[in-house]
Parts: structure tokens; sequence; C-alpha cells
């Protein structure tokens, strides 16, 4: 998964490879002589993953800077994405002007944060109340370096289908949905016992794979993998382990669909009735509605989308633009990070994605509170709307150095485990057993 955002199961890079990430020359590059114009052409080359909703802005970036030309390599998965980061990083060659770096993974990235250009040589302070203070407090080392600009944060709600809902005999209005969830109340109690009811009338299963609610239910814990202090927190984590015993349970009960993770039969079971509803952080809508079109489907396919969440608020993902000391072109590196990162670029960012902004003036722009292509393909479900009530009471769970290796080496098996019928306590074991081998920190 990601587990961690937008990530199929990757393989991490081990050994003398890890030990090399703390090795890497940490000497900037020195930025062009003279501003780039077009005389002075400069190529910026940057490095994102999954749907950021940056294409049309790097072609409007490029007519407003004569001389900037912007080369942008996308790679399909978070995952994918921290591989290739880690990679390029323990070999000291390769990295973009501009990488970005998403929030599960940040914590091996401050492992190694003086290989990062400090943004606060360019501007950082200036525009610091121009985010949601936890997302900067996230990208500042110990040393108060900044090394990242945020891009989106990951409020979570709950993408429901409307009509298999009604054929179910179950509220279908977006508002009831919520109310029969148990509104702002709602427990993973309440969701996994409603999808009972759901799989005893439809026969049909509640949800798409235990991997992304197992995010999701970590995710919203004080503490997840790590205590805040740096330290594993999973054998003797007792909220951690009930949490795993109702997904074990939920799963056991037919409640999964067993899909393969980001691929959804190519989007068809988006389509054919193969489950009812499925967790959705921002961001997420963006693979919704393209694995929808990608099936043949449009927004007639009955999605929805309710202000709801069991457990209350939680945090999927989120990214920041970071700009490695390795550039040649810091300067121009860190004023297009600093410029996709300003509420008008994200603001068009969410009408493109659906990712939802950590800028504040963003969150609150008709361009995401009102009605956009994302919510007229959700049955006009006000999503920035949506999003910024799920946003509320958000606190920022500290991301050890190996959280992302344990959610998809570690959690990712055990999960699909489950799907596959194996019983909670076995899977649960598994996964303290592959802990223990990989001698994670």
């Amino acid at each position: 998964m990601k587990f961690s955002r937008h990530t199929r199961t990757a393989t991490a890079v081990a050994g003398a490879a890890a030990f090399a990430l703390l090795a890497v020359g940490c000497s900037s590059g020195a930025s062009s002589a003279e501003p780039a114009s077009s005389d002075n052409p400069v190529t910026l080359t940057v490095t994102t993953f999954n749907t950021m909703g940056f294409d049309d802005l790097y072609k409007q970036y490029e007519s407003e800077h004569p001389g900037i030309t912007i080369n942008a390599t996308n790679i399909d998965t978070g995952g994918n994405a921290l591989t290739d980061w880690k990679t390029k990083q323990a070999a000291g060659a390769g990295l973009p002007d501009v990488q970005a770096v998403e929030e599960g993974w940040l914590g091996q990235v401050m492992a190694v944060s003086d290989s990062f250009t400090d943004l606060g040589e360019y501007g950082a302070a200036d525009i610091k109340d121009r985010w949601i203070p936890w997302k900067m407090d996230q990208a500042t080392d110990a040393e108060g370096r900044v090394i990242g600009f945020g891009t989106d944060i990951g409020p979570v709600g709950l993408c429901y289908n409307k009509d298999l809902f009604e054929k179910a005999g179950l509220p279908s209005d977006r508002t009831e949905v919520a109310e029969l969830l148990g509104g702002e109340n709602s427990t993973w109690a309440d969701y996994f016992e409603t999808g009972k009811k759901y799989q005893k009338a439809t026969g049909k299963a509640w949800y798409d794979q235990s991997g992304f609610v197992w995010n999701s239910m970590v995710n919203q814990l004080p503490e997840g993998y790590y205590k805040a202090d740096g330290s594993l927190s999973i054998e003797g984590n007792t909220a951690l382990s009930e949490r795993w015993g109702e997904l074990a349970d939920g799963a056991a009960a037919g409640l999964s669909s067993a899909q393969t993770q980001w691929d959804w039969g190519k989007g068809q079971a988006f389509l054919d009735g193969s489950f009812a509803t499925m967790v959705c952080p921002g961001w997420l809508l963006g693979n919704l509605k393209g694995g929808i079109e990608a099936a043949g489907g449009d927004g007639d396919s009955g999605w929805d989308f309710a202000d709801v969440f069991p457990g209350g608020p939680t945090n999927w993902g989120g990214t920041f633009l970071t700009v490695p000391t390795t550039s040649k072109h810091p300067a121009e590196a860190a004023e297009l990070a600093k410029w996709l990162t300003s509420a008008k670029s994200q603001v068009e960012a969410f009408q493109s994605a659906g990712t939802f902004p950590s800028v504040l003036e963003a969150q609150t722009d008709p361009g995401v509170t009102g009605s956009n292509e994302m919510s007229e393909f959700l049955n006009d479900a006000p999503v920035g709307e949506i999003l910024a009530s799920r946003a509320q009471g958000i606190k920022a769970q500290f991301k050890g150095s190996n959280d992302s290796v344990i959610q998809e080496q570690v959690f990712g098996p055990a999960t699909i485990a489950l799907d596959k019928g194996t019983d909670g306590k076995t899977a649960w074991n598994d996964a303290l057993t592959t802990l223990k081998n990989l001698d994670l920190k």
C-alpha cells in the first residue's frame, strides 16, 4: 500500500545502501550566475508521484518564467518513488532539482536532512504562515532547517456507492449515511456492524481491502508504529492490537473485497458492485475517478462522498517539495517549489486531482469549497467542504525512520493474509516475526 500514500508494495533499499544514505555529500550546488531568462536558459528536473495535479501548473510556470524549462518525471506510486529516491540518494547522483517527499517516508528523509537545501535561505520564514502550523513543523529538522514546502494533507472521509446502499435498504443521502455511521461520534464498531448488515442483505463485501482500512486506523491513533521519542511501539501496543482485532473480525465476516491495491480490477470493481465503501483521503478521490473512467464509467456510477469517518479525524498522506543539495539551481528550484505551493497553485491542484491543500488560504478558497469537476463526478458532493470538515482536529502523528517500511513490508503482507482467510492472531504474530527479522529501529 502505503499503506503509506499511493503505494504498492515496494522493496526497501537495505544493507550498505541504507548506510550510504548518511554518507551522501551535503554541499549545496551553485545557483546560476544570472537569473534564468531566454538568454540564460535553465532546465529544472522535478520528480513527483501518483496524481498531484501539477501538469498544467508546469506549463503555466514556464510561460510566466522565460528561460525556465521543467523536465518532470511522475512515478506511479509513492512506494516506487521512495525506492527511486533511496537508490539515487545512496548513489549520490541522479536526484532531481525538486523532489516530492511523502509524509510516510519523511522520517527517512529527516535522518539525512542535511542533504537537502535549507529553504530558510530562500524565504521560508517569510511565508511560514502560509501553512497549517503542524505541516511546517513536520518539515523542520532538529537544527531548525526547513527542508520542504508543503503541498497537500490527507484528511479522510468516506466514499460510498449510494445505488448499492439503496439496494441494500440503507439510507443513501450523504447526511443520512453520516448519521447511520454515528456522525461525529462514529466508531470502527459502527462501521463494521453496518458492514455486516450490508453483507447480510446483499452477500457482497463492504470495503475494497483491509490494507487501506488498517492504514487509516493506525494513523488516527496518538502514536502509531513509533512513540514520539522515536522508539518502536508495536509489541505491547494495546490500542494497535485492539484495532487489529476489529479489522480481523471484519475480514473474517466477509466484509473485505480483497481487491488488489491501486488496481481495483483495472477500475471495474468500482462499477460491478464488488464493494460499497472505501476510505478516501482527498488525494485518493483522483484514483477513484480515474479508475471509474478507465473502466468505462462516469459520474453516474453512483459514488458519493460523506462527511463522516470511523474513529474520528485522521490524516493519511501529504507531500512536501524539497530541493536536494545536489541541485545546480537551488534558487530556481526553491522558487518553483514556493510557487507550486502558493494558494493559487494549490487551488488548481485540488481542482485537478482532489489533493486537499495544507495552505490555509487555499482551504477556504471558493475554488476548493465550491463546485468543481470532482464534486460533479461524486454526485455533487461538496468535496472541499467535507475535506475541510474532516481536517478539523487532525494532529500530526510522529513518523519514525522506518514507518513506511513497517507499513509495506510488515503489515502489508499481514493485511493481505487477512483478506485471504488467515485468522487475525496468526496474521498479527506473523507480522511481529517479520518485524523481528527485519531488525528495524
